[in-house]
């Protein structure tokens, strides 16, 4: 599953950014991003509540090459966090865009998706 979600921004810093329904957002990191690291073995998560500024540090990604910050792509607060990923790491891995999400944030300034990449912009910063 190499292919990139055109429905779904992303920031140059590989995060990845769905918008609900309900205005919340769903964040997690792309599939270019977990292959870059390898097999996820360990996942630190935001805490539900805390307030995020875009761009800031909002969890780390450890892999058997290497450990990774995740960034939040927008500002919010983090209403839900995949407690999945605490105990099963992998799941970053082989469902990146699905199961493997990292947390869901209440956006502060919904306006600010509109400054994240889209797909092709992605794949053209990426390479792909």
């Amino acid at each position: 599953m190499n292919t990139i979600p055109a429905d779904l921004k992303y920031a140059e810093s590989h995060e990845w950014l769905r918008l609900e329904a309900d205005g919340s957002v769903t964040v997690g990191i792309s599939h270019h991003a977990q292959e870059l690291l390898g097999d996820l073995v360990f996942v630190e998560l935001p805490k539900a509540g805390q307030a995020l500024a875009a761009g800031e540090q909002a969890g780390v990604v450890e892999s058997v090459k290497a450990a990774s910050d995740v960034y939040s792509p927008i500002a919010g607060e983090v209403i839900a966090v995949n407690a999945a990923l605490e105990s099963a790491p992998e799941l970053a891995n082989s469902d990146s865009y699905g199961e493997g999400w990292f947390f869901r944030l209440k956006p502060s300034n919904p306006a600010e998706i509109g400054g994240l990449l889209d797909a092709s912009q992605y794949a053209a910063e990426i390479g792909a």
